[in-house]
């Protein structure tokens, strides 16, 4: 089909939730690269918003999931999967947590580590511990429990009545994190760094406190890693740049390597709340899913693609600093590993944005102002100096408002 025609057809018969899309439809992918169905190539810094970060048919995924989908795509969790213990298995293995469950998505992976954290109290005979403090700006999901805990009021207003027990407090502010604990908080659930409000990171002090206070007063520390985890910001969970363990965390995007599926992992203390019966799922889990997950794991341990994001993070924020002190339109560059924010100091970054996909590159705006850069992590530094060269030359083309 023409360009054209699948508008049309998107426009008569989908859900108009994501209004006019960049007008492109591709067709196939390798490494850094996208091919749209016009023959047009395109270099991807935005990664399917942080999901495919062994960049596009890798071989070690695209033959996994090749053996697995002749053999077995689905089965009930009613029986043992191998995939699936294999793959909680190195999970656990890297990671502070002790037990894992898989889910389909990362709202669905929050929705169930908030089900774990109720849960929790309710076994040690404390059901009036059921609030959860959750950040202002951050994002957690589509759900309406996942939603309730976004602290962002534009998700909010279309579903109120939303479902209640969430508490918001601003990002970095210690004092108002204190003020809204109280007899009922049973947790506190945070991005290390919020990824869809713009790349804002949270300092070390401030988790620091957070996992204090949550040791004072009895809480469970719950770290959205939905977008952070799995080596985008350098290490291989973000948790590890503050030196502090989460007692849950989630997990997604970028776990199936660009197939569907997410995960919570607890401490054993916390995991032993949930009973049989008490949690599941129909497609969680599931042999093809999972077969996805182990690939991508084991491919971002063994071609050591956290140790990437960390040097070629470094080297990419140095530059963008570079240009930022050249370009008065860049107020602000900030970010970790290969999670990258660029801010403008007027409203200008969608029409960068569009300016960077007519001339090959794919990137993510956040609001009016913020740049998202989240490229697979398999990027090499000549990609880098690549975009570099073009971004700079769209800059030099603009003048401040």
């Amino acid at each position: 089909m023409k360009l054209n025609e699948i508008i049309e057809l998107d426009k008569k018969y989908y859900m108009n939730t994501f209004g006019d899309r960049t007008p492109v439809c591709f067709d196939h992918g390798e490494g850094m690269f996208l091919w749209d169905i016009e023959g047009n190539k395109y270099i991807d810094f935005l990664g399917g918003i942080a999901v495919n970060v062994l960049g596009y048919s890798h071989p070690a995924l695209v033959a996994a999931l090749s053996r697995q989908i002749s053999k077995l795509m689905h089965c009930s969790n009613l029986y043992y999967i191998e995939s699936q213990a294999k793959l909680a298995k190195l999970l656990v293995e890297n990671s502070c947590a002790d037990r894992v469950f898989f889910a389909n998505s990362g709202a669905e992976a929050n929705e169930g580590a908030i089900k774990l954290a109720r849960k929790y109290f309710k076994a040690k005979g404390m059901p009036e511990k059921f609030e959860i403090i959750t950040m202002k700006k951050s994002f957690h999901g589509r759900t309406m429990t996942t939603t309730a805990a976004t602290g962002q009021e534009k998700y909010h207003k279309p579903y109120e009545p939303l479902t209640p027990g969430f508490v918001h407090v601003p990002l970095n502010d210690a004092e108002a994190l204190e003020k809204a604990i109280n007899n009922n908080t049973c947790a506190i659930m945070m991005e290390p760094i919020q990824g869809e409000s713009g790349v804002n990171l949270a300092t070390e002090s401030y988790i620091q406190l957070v996992r204090e206070l949550c040791d004072k007063h009895g809480l469970l520390l719950i770290f959205d890693e939905v977008q952070t985890g799995l080596g985008r910001t350098g290490k291989m969970f973000a948790y590890e740049h503050f030196q502090v363990k989460p007692d849950i965390f989630t997990l997604a995007k970028a776990l199936g390597g660009g197939f569907p599926i997410g995960a919570f992992c607890a401490r054993e203390h916390v995991a032993a709340a949930f009973e049989p019966g008490d949690h599941g799922s129909t497609f969680g889990g599931n042999p093809l899913a999972c077969t996805a997950g182990l690939a991508t794991l084991n491919t971002i341990i063994e071609d050591k693609l956290t140790e990437n994001a960390e040097t070629i993070g470094r080297y990419f924020l140095e530059k963008l600093s570079g240009l930022s002190a050249k370009h008065d339109l860049i107020a602000e560059v900030r970010g970790k590993g290969l999670m990258i924010g660029v801010e403008f100091t007027c409203d200008v970054a969608k029409e960068i944005k569009d300016k960077l996909f007519r001339s090959g590159y794919l990137v993510g705006s956040v609001g009016s102002r913020i740049l998202r850069l989240l490229p697979p992590l398999i990027i090499a530094k000549q990609d880098v100096d690549g975009f570099l060269q073009t971004f700079d030359g769209i800059l030099n083309s603009m003048t401040v408002a």
